[in-house]
């Protein structure tokens, strides 16, 4: 790469999450703030324990019948279970533009070092 070539900002982001990680996270937390078992959830929602160890990993993409029954089992409404993960999405959103920012700033010409380069910022 020459010294006026840029990277794609892009190139240097991670992965933007996914739904199913994200849910899976805002469950797990919230059935481990109550202290409760995988079991013990699973069996309130009507599920299976290794189904449910599934959704909570984010190896699968829960129906939306499946997420109200275990929301349910948590004392949440569905509601709650979609806004605690639109929050973890934003801010993940936020840290991505972050970074995205800070990535595509590139210094560019011989005369960088002493002030005279090309500041390029991408937003």
């Amino acid at each position: 790469m020459s010294a006026h070539e840029t990277r794609s900002p892009r190139a240097a982001l991670a992965p933007e999450p996914l739904w199913r990680h994200v849910v899976g996270d805002v469950l797990r937390r919230r059935r481990r703030a109550q202290g409760r078992t995988l079991q013990d959830v699973a069996d309130t929602a009507g599920i299976s324990m290794p189904y449910l160890s599934e959704v909570e990993r984010g190896r699968k993409e829960a129906s939306s019948e499946m997420l109200a029954a275990v929301a349910g089992a948590l004392g949440l409404g569905l509601v709650d279970v979609l806004a605690l993960a639109q929050g973890e999405l934003a801010r993940a959103a936020q840290v991505r533009r972050t970074v995205s920012v800070t990535a595509a700033v590139s210094v560019r010409g011989a005369g960088a070092a002493q002030g005279r380069g090309t500041v390029c910022l991408a937003a």
